[in-house]
């Protein structure tokens, strides 16, 4: 009966799991595979996340809070991490954009991504004490994972896809949209009271990255905003990522254990006098 409860959030971390796996095939695995430090970074945290998530799924599903709350605590390091290791890949993939003279393709996405990223590991626990909403932005990161992994998974597996055409990168973006717009609404519609964070992350990355994309280029400002994004060394953009996250989380979250431990406290003291 506990695992029914959770089927859909189930499903769609399984989805996410399948499509990643996919996504990274080439990587590893592919004829021409030649994986790099920072992808190894970027496979161990986002799984990691991912495996978190499944851990919080089984023990709710069981019923054991106590577990769950106690492990939730991995989520304030498991996170930050996550968000500096997007923060890494955006910057390297500006400087190798902008070293190649190519530019890069996925910059707006990978800028919006992980700000968005950060956005909802930060109201996640500003709003834990709605533990279904709480649950429900967690979740929903898994959004900012699946694209990408959608975009790699059918360009390494879809014969269609794999000669580049002039309409090929638009057909994707436009197959993975309307895939991640069905499990969206899907989640939404099975508790529209507690589940808008699906909502809210899945519109505003799409939001956000189509009216970065149109300003940039109305004001011929994409080459600028490369060279901004590409600015910082890779590991200074994790290390301060890291540096902004951890205590952002932190912050929202040993204030109100400290102060239940002390009612915890107080109460006991109040038993013993009686």
């Amino acid at each position: 009966m506990g695992y029914r409860r959770y089927v859909a959030e189930f499903a769609f971390l399984g989805f996410t799991i399948v499509v990643a796996v996919l996504g990274f095939w080439d990587l590893y695995f592919g004829p021409r595979a030649a994986p790099q430090p920072h992808h190894h970074l970027h496979l161990a945290t986002t799984y990691a996340w991912m495996a978190l998530l499944a851990a919080q799924l089984v023990l709710l599903s069981r019923g054991k809070w106590a577990q769950h709350r106690q492990l939730g605590l991995a989520v304030l390091i498991a996170g930050p991490l996550l968000a500096a290791s997007a923060a890494l890949l955006t910057v390297h993939s500006a400087r190798r954009g902008l070293a190649s003279g190519e530019g890069d393709f996925l910059l707006i996405n990978n800028v919006v991504g992980t700000v968005f990223l950060c956005l909802v590991l930060w109201l996640a626990f500003r709003l834990r004490k709605k533990r279904k909403v709480h649950g429900a932005f967690l979740m929903s990161s898994l959004i900012l994972f699946q694209g990408p992994a959608m975009f790699f998974s059918m360009m390494s597996f879809v014969p269609a896809f794999q000669t580049l055409k002039p309409d090929t990168f638009e057909q994707i973006g436009i197959i993975g949209l309307a895939t991640q717009a069905i499990l969206v609404g899907a989640m939404f519609l099975r508790d529209r009271r507690n589940n808008w964070p699906y909502l809210f992350v899945f519109t505003g990355t799409f939001v956000g990255v189509e009216v970065a994309r149109t300003v940039l280029t109305r004001l011929n400002a994409m080459d600028a905003a490369l060279r901004v994004v590409a600015t910082p060394t890779e590991m200074g953009s994790f290390f301060f990522t890291l540096a902004v996250m951890l205590p952002a989380l932190a912050a929202l979250v040993w204030p109100s254990r400290r102060l239940g431990a002390a009612d915890r406290a107080a109460k006991a003291g109040k038993t013993t006098m009686t």
